[in-house]
């Protein structure tokens, strides 16, 4: 991959991990309001519970992507990125677009999702 194309899939993961940490750092905040919030009612504490959930869910889907931003961005920093973990071939541009954060080609990707099931 070309220093250029390095350069804009690396300012692209920037901008996003950037963006998952401000999330983040708001759910936590939200958590703490929730947890110094006066429950007064079987109801109020079934849609505080279920907010806790939710925003859980969310927090762990998006620390996990930011643990593949990082890999990736260590790749970048390699020359090692868009290269696809399992055939070692080039991981396409445009599924780089979609998912910037990808371990695998287009096709090794249904494998190793389907293995992992």
């Amino acid at each position: 991959m070309r220093d250029h194309e390095l350069q804009y899939f690396e300012e692209i993961l920037l901008t996003r991990k950037a963006q998952i940490i401000k999330n983040l750092t708001g759910v936590e905040s939200e958590m703490d309001q929730l947890r110094d919030m006066e429950l007064n009612d079987e109801g109020d504490y079934a849609s505080a519970s279920n907010d806790n959930m939710v925003e859980n869910a969310i927090g762990s889907q998006q620390m996990h992507e930011l643990e593949e931003i990082e890999v990736a961005l260590g790749k970048i920093k390699l020359k090692q990125y868009g290269i696809c973990e399992m055939c070692e071939d080039d991981i396409g541009f445009q599924r780089l677009k979609v998912k910037p954060h990808a371990k695998y080609c287009i096709v090794c990707r249904p494998i190793v999702e389907k293995n992992k099931h």
